[in-house]
């Protein structure tokens, strides 16, 4: 009789496991069978952020197997930028540059928003995360959020963490994030 009340409670779980509703950014379901573009095309918080990785041609390589860690901008903060700048970064003569800003904000590998804070804790109050441009976005405590530092000293604050992709996962932030 235990086991079957063990096994019926066991089976109870598992499907209240897949019954979770996915995340939900700019109004659409992030669902973790799909990659990160798959996903992403559906937000209507990152419009600005899927035509540059369009314009940048990334489509191709964030469909892929990754890993990735993706720290993805909204709409509002690429509005931030100073006017005129993100129609700039779209010009195709500014590619390369596009390029890099947006593989500023990707790490290799799978990181959660656990694994960050736990090298920012390893890190006496700040890690450093080598992005897939090659530099290095600086992560650190803010109260309980999850604070980015650029190169150049911005600040972009994960609002949403841990929406898991089949290929990576997506941690929304507030801010563009600029390497050197």
């Amino acid at each position: 009789m235990k086991k079957l009340i063990l096994s019926t409670l066991c089976l109870f779980i598992a499907i209240g496991a897949f019954a979770q509703k996915p995340i939900t950014v700019g109004g659409a379901p992030m669902y973790p069978t799909k990659n990160i573009i798959e996903n992403a095309v559906n937000s209507k918080d990152h419009t600005t952020l899927v035509a540059a990785v369009k314009a940048a041609g990334l489509v191709e390589t964030l469909s892929g197997n990754g890993p990735f860690t993706v720290f993805a901008p909204t709409n509002a903060a690429f509005a931030k930028l100073p006017a005129g700048t993100v129609d700039n970064l779209l010009k195709p003569e500014n590619k390369a540059t596009l390029t890099a800003v947006l593989t500023y904000h990707v790490v290799a590998g799978r990181m959660s928003s656990a694994d960050v804070i736990k090298a920012i804790k390893a890190g006496k109050g700040k890690a450093e995360l080598k992005t897939v441009q090659g530099g290095i976005l600086t992560a650190m405590m803010s109260g309980k959020d999850v604070v980015l530092k650029d190169e150049k000293g911005n600040r972009a604050k994960i609002t949403i963490k841990d929406v898991n992709q089949s290929n990576g996962v997506i941690h929304v932030i507030d801010g563009v994030v600029l390497p050197k």
